[in-house]
């Protein structure tokens, strides 16, 4: 189907972290249904607004804000910049929210400090936490919210505990979103991506060829994950085809330590 005749044409997302990486993905592949998004991005305005004129090309115009998931004093500020991006966009609601914006970090359970648990916990917990519960009445019924998680809080690895430990974390929200959610008709379900070639965590998997060769040694599919392989996973669970799954979580990895 082409951006003007798909059954989400017209939808509006918010997709936070959404400057580069899986985030940008999304916004994309949305773009090409017809959906305009609503990007959020910490520091780097030039790639957000790179982001927003390629979603432009495919005939679905959006708008880029500033936004700190780690800083919940600001979430009613940025509800009101939502409020006045709705209206520039001919709206008062949005249809989609994805809280893909996070950080990464390599800290063990042995040397994790207590800071380093608060900044993970701030961005991926309490973040998804309360700027979903912040936007809930922006939210039309009949909504969809994918969370992102990550194929570590199912499997253990050196350096990721506090890491993998937030994002369970999300997952077990998930569900409890879904449960609370469900008389408004909104589904939450969450994505847990594997290793993927993007400039998180200083660009690792994408740019040190031994961990690129030992994530694919580890995976099924015999290579690392690309931001293409998640960002329409996520544009298909916030369409209404997929609207009958929810509180659910789905591994986008390739197969990875099956």
């Amino acid at each position: 189907m082409t951006a003007n005749t798909h059954p989400s044409a017209g939808k509006i997302a918010i997709i936070t972290g959404s400057s580069r990486g899986i985030g940008r993905n999304a916004a994309l592949q949305l773009a090409r249904r017809g959906v305009r998004s609503i990007i959020t991005y910490h520091s780097n305005r030039v790639e957000a607004d790179a982001v927003v004129a390629l979603c432009a090309q495919t005939g679905a115009p959006g708008l880029a804000l500033q936004l700190d998931v780690g800083k919940a004093a600001t979430f009613d500020d940025f509800a009101d910049s939502v409020r006045s991006a709705l209206g520039d966009l001919g709206a008062e609601r949005f249809d989609y929210l994805v809280n893909n914006a996070g950080i990464s970090s390599t800290a063990s359970f042995v040397n994790g400090t207590e800071q380093e648990l608060d900044a993970q916990f701030d961005v991926h917990f309490k973040g998804t936490f309360l700027l979903s519960q912040k936007l809930l009445p922006l939210i039309n019924d009949g909504g969809r919210i994918v969370n992102i998680s990550s194929g570590l809080a199912r499997f253990a690895m050196n350096n990721r505990a506090i890491y993998g430990s937030m994002k369970a974390a999300v997952e077990a929200l998930t569900r409890y979103m879904a449960l609370e959610l469900g008389p408004r008709r909104i589904t939450v379900n969450v994505i847990a991506p594997g290793a993927i070639a993007t400039d998180f965590s200083g660009g690792v998997v994408r740019d040190n060829p031994e961990v690129n060769k030992m994530v694919a040694s580890h995976t099924a599919l015999g290579r690392a994950g690309l931001p293409e392989d998640v960002g329409p996973v996520i544009a298909a669970l916030l369409s209404d085809e997929l609207g009958w799954i929810n509180a659910q979580r789905i591994e986008v990895a390739g197969g990875i330590h099956i």
